[in-house]
């Protein structure tokens, strides 16, 4: 037992999970897993190498191995509709280099979302792998209504000749056309790639269009709003099946983590269920309660709404107080968020105008609609109340509160 053999390690596991089960997550990044899918994820899986693909691979006894991950395979190709999934990525970043490499050339051209309106460093930061082996055409969001300009992607595409165009955001709460993104692709012969870690769930819910029909190919994590474990998985059409299959090994990875693809097919399991479903529209409902609320208490939204989960807020040009010290008013009341750049922002990337937040992680809890009205509530006394500590500590009992009445793991 972890309690007698690390006592160190094992207290301070115990007051994450006390952290965790004390605050409300709003953090965009961030959910909770099942018990099931932390069961499969600790499994003795751990242990077994199973380098290749199922029936193909180089180490022996790999009987049990190759039926779990053609599972998790055959499950994934259920939830999302798509020809050929691989399941072994082992994070975001492997699995959009897995893509790269199978699609582009060092010096070809990319079109996708400016670095500065809702980037990702796997999306052409000049510091990482993409921005340094390809040339990046920055497409953007039109100023006034700070939607994607579709006619200037359109536009971008046509001039430069892009070798591939990428669908994909990391704080964008509308939905996005992927028909016209397939129709632009293929007035110049491009790859379109859709990246949705920010949005599978809903997809897999069936709550948002799939972009699985109109891309060549799709990668998404399967953890943030999927409610899965920490990894990721690519989609495709059948036909590019062995140019993925080969980009992820042996290009990019060695051996897979079987527990990792265990946990996975646990989770693709639980994603078709009708339950998740009802999730994914409770998520919905409650991110447009949540965002109406906070526009009714005077905070400014990107784009006035959200068609998903993350809401964007001004804190700044609201009330006048920069990220952090919103976020550590926040922090002491035991309401997680981020900080987050959004197009046209005034302010420096390390000190941005705006607060990310979303409603995955305490609509998993039980939370709804009446619950997000008291967090609105709570959100925006905090903010008023930053040099308040008796006030700050008032407010952080009713999240407590909030929190014991809809515990994580019951």
């Amino acid at each position: 037992m972890l309690e007698q053999n690390d006592k160190i390690l094992f207290d301070l596991i115990q007051k994450e999970s006390k952290r965790q089960d004390d605050e409300i997550e709003l953090i965009a990044s961030e959910n909770y897993v099942s018990k099931d899918v932390l069961e499969a994820n600790g499994s003795i899986l751990t242990n077994k190498y199973s380098e290749w693909y199922p029936w193909k691979r180089y180490y022996a006894w790999q009987e049990y191995i190759d039926q779990i991950e053609n599972l998790a395979i055959s499950r994934a190709r259920e939830l999302f509709w798509a020809e050929y999934v691989n399941v072994q990525p082992l994070s975001w970043s492997p699995a959009n280099l897995a893509v790269y490499l199978w699609v582009l050339k060092p010096g070809d051209k990319v079109l996708w979302l400016s670095l500065d309106q809702w980037w990702h460093l796997s999306h052409g930061h000049p510091l990482n792998f993409s921005g340094i082996l390809y040339e990046i055409i920055p497409y953007t969001l039109d100023k006034e209504t700070e939607l994607i300009d579709m006619d200037e992607v359109e536009r971008l595409a046509i001039k430069h000749k892009p070798q591939m165009i990428l669908a994909w955001f990391s704080a964008y709460p509308r939905s996005l056309d992927w028909k016209r993104f397939r129709e632009i692709a293929d007035k110049v012969w491009a790859i379109l790639m859709a990246d949705i870690a920010h949005i599978a769930w809903l997809i897999a819910g069936g709550v948002l269009e799939n972009p699985i029909p109109y891309c060549d190919v799709v990668t998404t994590t399967t953890h943030k709003t999927l409610r899965w474990p920490r990894g990721a998985i690519i989609m495709s059409k059948e036909k590019f099946a062995s140019q993925i299959a080969r980009a992820v090994f042996p290009w990019v990875q060695g051996w897979p983590h079987e527990n990792l693809i265990a946990a996975k097919a646990v989770a693709f399991w639980e994603a078709l269920k009708p339950e998740f479903k009802d999730y994914a529209k409770q998520v919905v409902k409650n991110a447009k309660v949540l965002a109406d609320e906070l526009i009714n208490n005077w905070f400014k939204v990107v784009s006035g709404w959200t068609d998903n989960h993350l809401i964007l807020i001004d804190v700044f040009s609201s009330f006048w107080v920069t990220w952090k010290e919103a976020e550590l008013a926040l922090e002491k009341v035991w309401l997680s968020t981020n900080k987050n750049m959004v197009p046209y922002d005034t302010r420096k990337a390390l000190d941005p105008s705006w607060i990310r937040i979303w409603t995955p992680a305490a609509t998993t809890r039980g939370m709804k609609e009446i619950e997000m009205n008291i967090i609105a509530r709570i959100f925006t006394q905090a903010i008023k109340s930053k040099d308040d500590e008796d006030k700050l500590k008032e407010l952080k009992k009713e999240v407590l509160e909030l929190c014991h009445k809809f515990p994580i793991y019951k």
